[in-house]
């Protein structure tokens, strides 16, 4: 199956309606008196847009971004980065929300060419990072978008479309989800599965849940109800938040931004994790595209997913330290895998833990997989 080379170019049109979009921009007054806790706030906001209207340079990303071998093929979009050792094996790297193919790019770097970092050629992979369905320039498929559909268009790519016979997986959040989802229907294709957050059984009730694990569960329960109204609108009004959205980048920065600052490991500092380049340039492909309202759609189809079988292939996870996560049981991802090789819980880096601790995950990943490059 083919696919074609593709450039990321927004027109001066796009950018020139957003620069005036910005300078329009009508700013709220913060609720209360702690920054942030009513949400993004809106003196950091007004900081932001003032740097993006006036000093953030899209073209000089823009030009970055396609120094990489982009490609487009059966409506996905996805980086492919050969790796430079002597028998290098595939990888897939799978974002989740609200982020984009740029969380993995400081690992599929060191992934790729390991030499160039201090380590191993022969530790290489060949590294490819899909945008997934319904982000950026991806296309949603003809099905609800559970994560079993995730999963296909994912394998289809792999091997269809870039003829692997077996490879890799790496993931978080919805992208570890679907990837768990690969394993399970395509175990014979998946070399191993590494994870940042743990995947959890589809029943609690044989054996019975543990005190230590009903602790947790009752623990993320809670953090859900103060932290889940985002899912909970785009779970059941998706096109509602979608047309505030689509309609205006500050808003649209501040959805996104917020979960930033709220999931990373950055003690309430998010630009102590993400420069301002990185933050406006994933906020600027969201905005591009116009893809904010189909991101969403995983969230809306929800109801479409069924129970998961348990996960059979070599699983490694390196638990992130975010709240909704830190301090997860082994115990719970052991009733939903049968051969958990690795576990690591290092302390440091949240929700998005490839771009945070790129070197850290490049260690994880390839003492992992190291012994199952024969297999």
């Amino acid at each position: 199956m083919t696919y074609s080379p593709f450039r990321i170019e927004l027109t001066d049109e796009v950018l020139d309606d957003l620069q005036a979009r910005l300078r329009r921009t009508r700013f709220t007054t913060r609720t209360g008196t702690e920054p942030w806790k009513g949400g993004a706030d809106p003196g950091y906001l007004r900081d932001l847009v003032n740097y993006w209207a006036d000093d953030f340079d899209w073209r000089a990303q823009e030009a970055e971004l396609n120094k990489l071998a982009h490609f487009r093929a059966q409506g996905m979009h996805f980086i492919r980065i050969p790796g430079s050792g002597p028998a290098p094996i595939p990888i897939l790297l799978c974002h989740g929300w609200p982020s984009t193919f740029l969380e993995m790019l400081p690992l599929a770097t060191r992934l790729a060419d390991p030499a160039g970092h201090g380590g191993d050629p022969a530790d290489a992979f060949d590294v490819i990072i899909p945008s997934m369905p319904g982000f950026l320039y991806s296309d949603l498929p003809p099905e609800p978008l559970t994560r079993a559909a995730m999963a296909r268009t994912l394998h289809t790519l792999m091997t269809e479309t870039l003829g692997y016979d077996r490879y890799a997986a790496f993931g978080g959040d919805i992208g570890g989800v679907a990837i768990q989802w690969l394993s399970t229907l395509h175990p014979q294709e998946v070399i191993g599965l590494h994870l940042i957050h743990p995947p959890f059984p589809a029943s609690f009730d044989d054996p019975p849940m543990s005190p230590e694990e009903e602790a947790f569960v009752a623990a993320e329960e809670a953090y859900d109800e103060a932290d889940g109204g985002y899912s909970a609108i785009m779970g059941t009004r998706p096109d509602t938040i979608a047309a505030a959205l689509v309609d205006s980048p500050v808003g649209l920065a501040a959805w996104i931004i917020d979960k930033y600052r709220d999931w990373s490991d950055c003690g309430g500092d998010v630009e102590s994790r993400f420069d301002r380049d990185t933050l406006l340039t994933a906020v600027t492909l969201y905005w591009a595209t116009g893809s904010i309202g189909t991101s969403f759609r995983q969230y809306y189809d929800w109801e479409h997913n069924t129970p998961r079988p348990r996960i059979t292939v070599p699983t490694a996870i390196t638990l992130s330290h975010e709240p909704s996560i830190s301090g997860l049981p082994r115990s719970i991802a052991e009733r939903a895998c049968t051969d958990l090789r690795h576990w690591n819980e290092p302390g440091r880096g949240g929700h998005f833990l490839a771009f945070e601790e790129p070197e850290l995950m490049h260690e994880e990943l390839t003492t992992f997989f190291r012994p199952l490059r024969a297999t």
